[in-house]
C-alpha cells in the first residue's frame, strides 16, 4: 500500500477493528488503493455525498462488516451525525425492519464509542394528524401531481400500500430535518441499485433525483462511488438505467 493511502486510511480507520490486514495484507492493499484513492478521487461528489453514498450502498447490500468500517471514517471525518441516523432510518423504507434493525445497533454501538450521546435531537416535523398531508405533499413535489391521483384513482387492491408510501414512506422518513431533498434522492438511489431486482424503483428514482437537481453527471459519480462496495454488475446496470431515462425525458 503506498504511503499516501496507508496515511489516509489509518486517519479515517481510527477505531476499526480487523484482523485483514495480518491474514490478507495483499487483498487489503488492492481494495484500499482502489477505494480510498482511485475510485475517490474520481468522482466530483462532495466528501459528505460520498459518505452517505458508501454508507447507503452498504445497507443496501447488507455489507455489516464494511458498514462498520466506513461508518467510523464517517465520523472521523467529521460528517453530522444526525445525517447518518437519517440515512439508517430512511433505509427502512427500502429495505425493511428485518434489514436495518442490526444496523441500527450496531450504529449507536459505534456512537457511544465515539462519545455521541444518543438518542441525538429529534428531526420529526410531523405526526399522526400531518403525516398522511404532509406526506402526500412532498410526493408531489418530488414526482408530480399523478401522485395525488394514486390515492384516489390507483387499484381498489392497492389503497392500503398507496397510502402507506404517501403517510410512511414520505411522511415518516422523507419529511424528516437531517437531510435535504437532494440528498434523501441521492441515498435512496442507492438504497435500490445496491440491493438488486428493483429495476422499477431505480427508474422511479433515476427521474427523482434528476427533478432535485441530481444531474446525469452527478449519477455517474454516485454509481462510481458506490462500485467498490456493490461490485460492477450493479454498477452497470444502474448506469443502464440512468442512460435509459436520461434519454426518455430528453425525449419528451
Amino acid at each position: 500500500m503506498k504511503e499516501e493511502t496507508r496515511k489516509r486510511t489509518s486517519d479515517l480507520f481510527k477505531g476499526a477493528n480487523s484482523t485483514l490486514q495480518y491474514t490478507d495484507p495483499e487483498w487489503v492493499d488492492i481494495v484500499a488503493e482502489f477505494s480510498q484513492k482511485e475510485a475517490v478521487s474520481a468522482n466530483k461528489l462532495t466528501q459528505k455525498e460520498q459518505m452517505l453514498c458508501i454508507l447507503s450502498a452498504l445497507l443496501g447490500c447488507q455489507g455489516m462488516g464494511e458498514y462498520q468500517n466506513m461508518l467510523h471514517a464517517a465520523l472521523n471525518m467529521g460528517i453530522d451525525p444526525v445525517a447518518v441516523k437519517e440515512v439508517v432510518y430512511q433505509a427502512t423504507a427500502y429495505l425493511g425492519i428485518g434489514r436495518i434493525h442490526d444496523f441500527l445497533i450496531v450504529t449507536n454501538q459505534i456512537m457511544g464509542q465515539q462519545g455521541i450521546k444518543l438518542p441525538l435531537d429529534p428531526q420529526a416535523t410531523t405526526d399522526e394528524n400531518t403525516r398522511f398531508d404532509q406526506g402526500l405533499a412532498k410526493q408531489v413535489e418530488l414526482f408530480g401531481p399523478d401522485m395525488a391521483k394514486r390515492q384516489t384513482e390507483g387499484p381498489v387492491l392497492r389503497r392500503n400500500i398507496n397510502r402507506w408510501l404517501a403517510d410512511n414512506c414520505f411522511g415518516d422518513y422523507y419529511t424528516r430535518n437531517g437531510l435535504n431533498d437532494q440528498e434523501r434522492e441521492m441515498i435512496t438511489f442507492c438504497f435500490l441499485m445496491a440491493q438488486g431486482g428493483c429495476e422499477n424503483q431505480l427508474r422511479g428514482h433515476t427521474a427523482g433525483n434528476f427533478g432535485v437537481g441530481n444531474d446525469k453527471e452527478k449519477l455517474y459519480s454516485v454509481v462510481e462511488q458506490c462500485m467498490p462496495y456493490i461490485g460492477y454488475p450493479r454498477s452497470l446496470n444502474a448506469m443502464g438505467i440512468i442512460d435509459e431515462v436520461a434519454k426518455k425525458m430528453e425525449e419528451s
